[in-house]
């Protein structure tokens, strides 16, 4: 099993069984101890589970039920958008970042960088990018959903009229020619502003919200600037993003890479 299959795994079988040890580990990946013991050490530097003395849990960062589904769904996927986007952003950048697994995944990657302002209401997100502290962070208060691990309503609206950074960088559950949507309103309405309120609109979205329905409306192709995805669009979604003047970045995956290869 390839490095980043076995760690993807080992994420995998957390989010399964909450927590296992080593030996456990490693005799489902069939692996050694040594190497699993790197793979949590790297895993962990990542924030993306917490070791303790012979074996590994979830971090706390990760939030319960169907959050937890939609973090290890399309996990490489998420992971090589995540660090494509990463690379778009640099010192002394301010960012908006709305809660969501793929900008979860982002935050693991910004929390490597130095010097970027971050706004989000994502307690996660706050978490990983203010870990070293290196960088910026604004967690934005109000009513917590502790499932997803995010704070929304009318208390973050208001604090969000305090900000305007650069850039907007959310994810969405609906890509179409109509526009970006999603499903929830609460996390709707924090996204409009967000939108609203930056310079620069950065979407980051597997190919599985491609002409996807959702039900509340964020804005027009037209305001995104950048799309970062790990296909490309089917080709009608395609031509209206041409059209709307929308940098399309793909990020395929390993496996995506692996599979054409083969």
């Amino acid at each position: 099993m390839r490095l980043n299959a076995r760690r993807d795994r080992i994420v995998e079988l957390l989010l399964e069984f909450q927590r296992m040890s080593v030996e456990e580990l490693a005799q489902r990946l069939g692996a050694s101890r040594e190497t699993i013991r790197r793979d949590l050490t790297e895993l962990a530097a990542r924030n993306r589970l917490r070791k303790f003395h012979g074996g590994a849990a979830l971090p706390d960062t990760v939030g319960e039920g169907a959050f937890r589904i939609r973090m290890v769904a399309k996990l490489e996927a998420k992971r090589a958008i995540a660090r494509r986007a990463a690379a778009l952003f640099g010192a002394r950048d301010s960012l908006f970042i709305d809660a969501g697994s793929t900008t979860v995944a982002l935050a693991g990657e910004l929390a490597q960088r130095e010097g970027l302002t971050v706004i989000t209401n994502s307690v996660g997100i706050a978490q990983l990018t203010s870990r070293n502290g290196a960088n910026g962070t604004f967690l934005l208060g109000g009513e917590h959903r502790h499932e997803a691990g995010e704070n929304v309503g009318s208390m973050v609206l208001q604090q969000l009229a305090g900000f305007s950074p650069e850039h907007a960088v959310l994810t969405v559950d609906g890509i179409a020619a109509a526009g970006i949507a999603d499903s929830d309103l609460a996390a709707a309405e924090i996204a409009r502003v967000m939108i609203a309120r930056a310079e620069r609109l950065t979407i980051v979205a597997d190919a599985s919200k491609f002409e996807r329905p959702a039900l509340f409306h964020l804005c027009p192709l037209r305001r995104i600037e950048r799309l970062v995805t790990d296909q490309p669009p089917p080709p009608a979604l395609a031509q209206a993003l041409e059209e709307a003047g929308t940098e399309v970045i793909l990020a395929p995956s390993i496996v995506q890479n692996e599979a054409e290869n083969n």
